[in-house]
């Protein structure tokens, strides 16, 4: 397991992490000037179908995180000229690959947000009131809550 993972979050156990490749993603944690942010639910086929998360997804050879997440928004949410900055990242090792996600800022965007790969979405705030989160999502909540001096749970278990 990751030393920053969470307990009980997929782990291989066993598994040496350097021994598995890690995988660059890009995340996009939209922000709306209410506070609000998205979530979209894993779609059926993928790992962790039905699980809430910030969308993104890899960042392929060639590509650097700008371009990445630009692709990633435009496939699964239909918008595009992101106004987004790099905030933080975290490893995840999840039984079926080891993740380095980097986590955008994105608080501007042109198009309306609609899902395109048949997932859910939600705007929410702190608590989130969807299930089940997605280990890889449970840093960003709590790392929000630091910023907004949010006490209490940050989601629903």
């Amino acid at each position: 397991m990751a030393a920053n993972a969470a307990p009980g979050t997929g782990a291989v156990p066993g598994a040496t992490p350097a021994a598995r490749p890690l995988v660059p993603v890009a995340v996009g944690v939209l922000l709306r000037p209410d506070g609000s942010f998205l979530l979209a639910s894993r779609p059926a086929g993928k790992p962790y179908a039905g699980y809430w998360e910030f969308p993104g997804g890899k960042i392929e050879p060639g590509e650097n995180l700008s371009q990445a997440l630009e692709r990633e928004l435009r496939e699964e949410l239909d918008i595009r000229d992101l106004r987004a900055t790099f905030w933080r990242s975290c490893v995840m090792d999840y039984p079926h690959a080891r993740v380095e996600l980097q986590f955008c800022k994105v608080t501007q965007w042109s198009g309306e947000v609609r899902p395109c790969e048949g997932q859910a979405i939600a705007w929410q705030q702190l608590p989130v009131d969807v299930a089940p989160v997605l280990p890889g999502t449970l840093p960003v909540l709590q790392w929000l809550a630091r910023e907004r001096a949010h006490e209490g749970p940050t989601h629903i278990t």
